[in-house]
């Protein structure tokens, strides 16, 4: 049976699905059997697995620092928000319900058997499994019935180190005080503590460090400096998004929906020397000098829709088409594209139809049946393969599917206008594929390199890997995590 810690945070955003990741490299390349494991995750970045499950993207990213496919166990509850307060509930890969916030809460007891069972399987066939929580032990209004932080620790008997963002500031009384609230029972389980994202030297904190462990008298584990490289691995969060960009002469525009889902498709792109990806937030116009408008998937497609164009998007859309801009929708956003979206039953909201963008011959029906798959294809245009994937609910058809994007098993997959200016694809990460990507760049004018996305990820964990054997006791939590409890 595995040896087990748990990374929790002071607070949210602390850094833990890269502390997780990194940790994982580390105790890889160490030669242990390594699996990372977040309980409940709540994003719209969702990953498929082999077998055709989701699980949170950054979960994913965590295997692949161990060097192993992804798998349903690693993040058995997986939520996704489709409204300001209720989201879909995917169960062992699976969706269960949408449930609003205080309805889930009721719902918890009832997954806590499902993430131990998740979890028992990963301890069983490892040597070292490695949890995230999510959020904050500190949300104590939160801890009953609770499976993400204490409440899984408790049950699991999990020993956990907390980690504490000092870029933020205030990581002392983050730390000191996410003891003072918690539960007696709780806060014995904290065996360390490490400090994260910290900018300049280090040695500047020594006495803050020396703070936290006396006043909790926890076993520090380092201080660790901001990893620079971050920027490189696939962001878990929308709010990442922002930070990203590039300086290529090529300019992708991408309007940042408000229920905007796995964006990891724009990874590859921003690694791309010739190439500038520009975030446009809500209440910013499009650019309509812009090269290539990319329509971004979305969890609620018919409420971004009304989203974008309350934005005004559709009007700057049309303008930088006029001066010659490329239109390209993956998912969501090809459904968009369309002349209708029509939800008769109401799986996203409320039941009905509403017109699309009109720029694709092409109609939507939203249907019960997911679609969750590994999907190879062929692009046509170039002769290029490409591996990506498909999490979407909903069938479109209409003239342009006659000139698809890609080739599946032969059959046709997207949509293409008749004069090429606007495409549209169900197809996620897609732009990982490297011969494909260089190809569509250069189809469009665009310079495009010849690196490989897929070993930059590689080098990057590795190097990430280096960075905390380097400023972090890695021996000392390995210690903890054989402890045990």
């Amino acid at each position: 049976m595995a040896a087990t810690v748990m990374i929790q945070g002071a607070g949210s955003n602390v850094g833990k699905s890269m502390l997780v990741a990194g940790f994982a490299r580390v105790f890889a390349r160490r030669g242990l059997v390594v699996r990372p494991f977040k309980p409940q995750n709540m994003s719209n970045n969702a990953a498929v697995t082999p077998d055709g499950f989701e699980i949170g993207r950054a979960q994913a990213l965590q295997a692949l620092a161990c060097g192993v496919a992804p798998s349903v166990d690693m993040n058995p509850i997986l939520l996704k928000p489709e409204s300001e307060t209720g989201a879909q509930v995917i169960v062992q890969g699976k969706r269960l319900t949408t449930a609003r916030a205080r309805d889930y809460a009721a719902l918890k007891p009832r997954l806590l058997a499902p993430v131990i069972d998740s979890f028992a399987r990963l301890r069983d066939s490892a040597d070292l499994v490695l949890v995230e929580g999510a959020g904050s032990p500190a949300e104590v209004n939160l801890r009953a019935n609770d499976i993400a932080n204490m409440g899984f620790a408790q049950a699991a008997r999990v020993p956990v180190v907390l980690a504490g963002d000092i870029d933020r500031g205030g990581v002392i009384a983050q730390m000191v005080g996410t003891q003072a609230v918690l539960d007696a029972t709780d806060a014995a389980l904290i065996r360390g503590f490490v400090i994260n994202k910290f900018r300049g030297d280090p040695r500047l904190f020594d006495d803050g460090y020396r703070m936290i462990a006396t006043r909790t008298g926890w076993a520090g584990l380092g201080v660790i400096p901001w990893f620079k490289h971050a920027h490189r691995l696939p962001a878990e969060d929308a709010a990442d998004l922002r930070h990203k960009g590039g300086s290529g002469g090529f300019h992708i525009v991408v309007p940042q929906l408000d229920r905007i889902a796995n964006f990891d498709d724009l990874d590859p792109l921003m690694q791309e020397p010739g190439v500038r990806v520009e975030i446009v937030r809500p209440g910013l116009p499009l650019p309509v000098e812009a090269d290539l408008i990319l329509i971004p998937g979305s969890k609620s497609t018919i409420a971004d829709l009304a989203h974008f164009r309350a934005q005004g998007w559709d009007i700057d859309l049309a303008a930088a088409m006029r001066r010659g801009a490329r239109v390209l929708g993956l998912c969501g956003g090809y459904q968009m594209l369309g002349r209708s979206i029509a939800d008769p039953d109401g799986i996203e909201g409320p039941p009905g139809a509403v017109p699309g963008l009109g720029l694709l011959a092409v109609d939507t029906v939203m249907t019960g049946d997911k679609r969750v798959t590994l999907t190879q294809a062929v692009h046509p245009a170039s002769g290029t393969q490409a591996q990506g994937y498909e999490i979407h609910i909903g069938r479109t058809e209409g003239p342009d599917r006659a000139r698809p994007l890609f080739a599946v098993d032969a059959a046709p997959e997207g949509a293409m206008r008749a004069d090429g200016q606007v495409m549209g694809s169900y197809l996620h990460g897609l732009f990982s594929a490297d011969a494909f990507r260089a190809a569509f760049l250069r189809g469009l004018g665009a310079e495009a390199g010849s690196g490989s996305y897929t070993q930059g990820v590689e080098d990057t964990l590795d190097a990430l890997a280096d960075h905390l054997e380097t400023h972090a006791d890695c021996d000392a939590l390995l210690r903890i995590a054989q402890a045990g409890i």
